[in-house]
Parts: structure tokens; C-alpha cells; sequence
């Protein structure tokens, strides 16, 4: 019987030339490549005319070809073991470890040189004690001060310029990017963030709680005695919140609905011009006047926003991507 790498390979014509439009500005190695969103960072990273994908790593599938994984994917490369030592030529990581399992690798990575852009959260927090209240120990409290939290409508610049980037979570992703310009503004008294995602976000090892049977025809609350995302969230708006996610029978996709109680009373104009003023520059933040749903942006990185004035109450609604905009492509 021929090895799994073998068989993998046999499957396939070899495809050994990525293509690239000249020199690649950098050489990328994806770490965790064989989860929901490492594999779906190597398959951008492939296509991009701009990167080279130089290896695809996994701590589960060594010798699997990824494209046999994620034959949608289309990434003809086999996934080996991840060797700090044998790294030379590669310029930029991008990590896709679970939380803990993250932080030693990123210090390896980054004392060989090696800009790093990690989706765990071991790197999103300022404060040490918030992070090890939900997340445990720290392996590499020394490198947070210098990591910047990745996402672009906010940190645009100073992410260009650093050699840490952490992922937001997907929660994160939509719920800041629907609540900053209020927060920013000191409008937010009070706010109720009810959260919605398709199972994708749970990865590839979900466990039962998102099995066929218990996900279809099916939506629950889980984690409403305190969601880890909530701290992150709080932390980024400078304010307290509600938080409350719900699993839906979905493969991938997200919606937040946020129920503002505004610290005095606001217009529809003052709000959307608050908005338009905010993400003019934003080329993935879509402002709507209608309220979105997430095949509105399946497979993009964009993340669509509407907003209605009641009498008491400010709704905001924002859908992503979970595994795009809320991991893979942003990270990208």
C-alpha cells in the first residue's frame, strides 16, 4: 500500500509554478495550514500575485497534499512538519495555531527576524492579567507590548510598519468595526452586542457542539456566562458590553446586531454622517441603508454596516466572512 503523502500525491498533477507577477514582495510560510483558516491564508497567499508561498505546514496532516484536504483550494503543496531551524528564505509567517499553542512558535519565528501575523489571540490583548483571566498562562508576555492589533480600518499604518501583527477574532472583526465610530464619538451608554455565526467558526475539531444533527434546523446561544471575545471587545472600544453569540445552521458567515442605548438623543443624518465620515477611505466597509445578510459578503473581504434611529435605541448591524474577513483575508 502506498504512504498517505504518496497516495496524495498520485491524485494529482503536480503543479510546481505559483503564479506570480515578478519578484514576490514577500515569502510566506502558513503555519496551521490544514485548519478551516490556515487553508483557506494558503490558498490567498497562492493566488496572490504579489506573495510566494513558500511552506504549508500542519501539526495533524504531515505528508497530506493540501489540495487533497481542500481540493476547492487548489494549493498543490504537501504540508510537512514545521522546522523553526530550516526557515532560511522566508520572510513572513502567518500563524494559525490555537490560542496558547500560538505564542512560543511566534517568539521562535520573530528571533530568527520573521515578520509574524498571528490569528490566535495570544498576542490581541494590551493588558497580560485580562488575557491570562481567559486564556491561561502567557508563553511570550515579552513580545506583547510591541504587537499591533491587525485590524486595518483601525491600525492601517501602524500594521504596515510592524513585525507582530495580531488577528482580531471574528466576533471582534464585525462588532468593533459596527460600534468604533460610535464609541469613538462617546455616544454608547449602554450596548447589547447579539452575535450570529455559521459553525466554520468553531474549526476544524468542533466537537459535538457542532455536529450535523445538533447544528441543523437549530440556533442556540452558548457561552452566556462570559465569551472570551467579549473582553477583546472591550478592550479595543474602551467601553462595557454586552456580549451574547449564537450558533446558526451555517458553513460560514456572521452577523452582529448591536442595540446602542445612546448617551443623549441622536438623528439618522448625525449617525450617518458619523459613518460616511468615518470609513470614506475604507475600500471593505460597505455602508448600506438597508439591513445586510451575510451571503452579502460570502467568500469577500468585506464587511457590510447599516444602522436604524428608534425613539430609546440605536441599532447598528454589520456582516462578515467569518473564515475572510474575520480571519484569512484580513490576515492576508
Amino acid at each position: 500500500m502506498p504512504s498517505t503523502a504518496s497516495a496524495a500525491l498520485s491524485v494529482f498533477e503536480p503543479v510546481l509554478n505559483q503564479p506570480l507577477d515578478g519578484e514576490p514582495a514577500s515569502r510566506v510560510l502558513v503555519a496551521g495550514a490544514s485548519g478551516f483558516a490556515g487553508a483557506l491564508v494558503a490558498q490567498l497567499v497562492w493566488n496572490h500575485p504579489q506573495l510566494e508561498l513558500r511552506h504549508v505546514t500542519s501539526r495533524s496532516e504531515v505528508g497530506t497534499r493540501l489540495d487533497r484536504l481542500y481540493p476547492r483550494y487548489r494549493v498543490p503543496l504537501v504540508l510537512g512538519e514545521l522546522e523553526i531551524a530550516e526557515l532560511e528564505g522566508v520572510d513572513s509567517a502567518i500563524i494559525a495555531y490555537p490560542h496558547g499553542a500560538s505564542a512560543p512558535v511566534v517568539a521562535e519565528m520573530r528571533g530568527l527576524g520573521i515578520r509574524v501575523v498571528d490569528l490566535s489571540a495570544d498576542f490581541r490583548f494590551y493588558d497580560l492579567p485580562t488575557y491570562e483571566r481567559w486564556y491561561g498562562p502567557h508563553g511570550a508576555p515579552e513580545l506583547l507590548e510591541g504587537a499591533v492589533y491587525g485590524l486595518p480600518e483601525l491600525n492601517r499604518d501602524a500594521i504596515s510598519k510592524a513585525d507582530l501583527v495580531a488577528g482580531p477574532g471574528c466576533y471582534p472583526t464585525a462588532s468593533i468595526l459596527a460600534l468604533e465610530p460610535l464609541a469613538k464619538a462617546g455616544l454608547i451608554s449602554d450596548v447589547v452586542i447579539d452575535a450570529k455565526s455559521g459553525v466554520s467558526g468553531a474549526g476544524r475539531g468542533g466537537g459535538d457542539s457542532t455536529h450535523f444533527v445538533t447544528v441543523d434546523e437549530n440556533i442556540s446561544p452558548y457561552r452566556v456566562d462570559g465569551h472570551r471575545h467579549q473582553p477583546e471587545i472591550a478592550e479595543q472600544l474602551g467601553i462595557g458590553v454586552t456580549f451574547v453569540p449564537h450558533l446558526v445552521p451555517l458553513d460560514q458567515g456572521e452577523l452582529v446586531s448591536c442595540y446602542v442605548k445612546p448617551t443623549r438623543e441622536v438623528s439618522t443624518e448625525e449617525i450617518a454622517e458619523l459613518f460616511r465620515s468615518r470609513y470614506a477611505d475604507q475600500p471593505f466597509i460597505e455602508l448600506v441603508d438597508n439591513a445586510p445578510g451575510v451571503r452579502d459578503v460570502r467568500e469577500t473581504n468585506f464587511c457590510r454596516i447599516s444602522f436604524t434611529v428608534r425613539e430609546d435605541r440605536l441599532l447598528v448591524f454589520a456582516v462578515i466572512d467569518n473564515l475572510w474577513k474575520g480571519a484569512a483575508s484580513q490576515a492576508v
